[in-house]
């Protein structure tokens, strides 16, 4: 008994009380993989997804996608893996899938998608665009999937370099308002983290927490995530090497917990 306090004591987290700023299986692996470092991981999530607003556009761009239209699909981020998923997408072995990092390429490969391409260093939409460029020297048909306040950054560099893009909304982003408990434990400290996992998180962490202790670790998921952060006015304390949830995590773990929990320790 002595042998597995003593253990529970060596992991990096205990005691640690982090938000987690999405629901659903992300949110619940996410939460698993905190709890294995020790922590007590709180799920408060702030950011939800709703359908387009143009759903004949993205319906048939799916069905050219399943008819083998395109040569390339291009995959941003995990929410649109959803999304392929949800409507039960047909995507033929003729069709390469470009993921932009490893997260996304995971969430592909989960429900199986095959999975192409995936930027060796930088894990964003120039990144992807610079490697399939490179990749692919004549004109090729793409369809670009991303969401609605997404830049088409991807979608410019491509046609720039002359494929034939289509660009189609899948998704909306919307923002969720947090309960009482969770703003009041944001405010007196009892989060000792707050992970910040995209643009979107990081605009409502600043909108919705405006009074957060300087004792709150605010950790990024990638130097993406911090770039937007910083647009959005949010301080972030660490920013993960990498675009993963387990560099993620170990970027918090290499700091001290902070005093202020000690203060509000229930």
């Amino acid at each position: 008994m002595m042998m597995t306090e003593s253990k529970q004591e060596a992991k990096p987290l205990t005691g640690w009380r982090v938000l987690v700023p999405r629901g659903g299986p992300w949110g619940d692996g996410v939460a698993a993989s905190l709890r294995a470092q020790g922590a007590v991981p709180v799920v408060a999530p702030l950011i939800n997804f709703a359908p387009t607003n143009d759903q004949a556009a993205l319906d048939d761009a799916l069905a050219k996608l399943s008819a083998g239209e395109f040569d390339w699909l291009t995959i941003t981020s995990a929410t649109t893996v959803d999304v392929l998923f949800a409507h039960r997408a047909e995507i033929p072995a003729s069709t390469k899938i470009a993921a932009v990092g490893e997260t996304t390429a995971a969430a592909l490969a989960a429900v199986g998608y095959h999975v192409d391409l995936v930027p060796e260093d930088d894990n964003s939409a120039e990144g992807m665009a610079g490697q399939l460029i490179a990749l692919e020297p004549e004109p090729k048909r793409i369809l670009t999937l991303r969401s609605e306040i997404a830049k088409p950054l991807l979608t410019r560099s491509l046609i720039k370099a002359g494929h034939d893009v289509s660009s189609v909304v899948a998704y909306r982003t919307v923002g969720v308002p947090v309960t009482e408990r969770i703003m009041r434990d944001v405010q007196n400290g009892r989060i000792n983290a707050i992970l910040v996992t995209s643009g979107s998180v990081a605009e409502q962490v600043r909108e919705q927490f405006p009074d957060i202790p300087d004792s709150t670790l605010l950790a990024a998921i990638g130097p993406r995530t911090a770039k937007d952060a910083k647009k959005a006015g949010l301080p972030i304390t660490v920013v993960a090497d990498k675009q993963t949830v387990d560099a993620l995590i170990d970027a918090v773990s290499q700091f001290t917990l902070p005093h202020a929990a000690d203060e509000f320790a229930p």
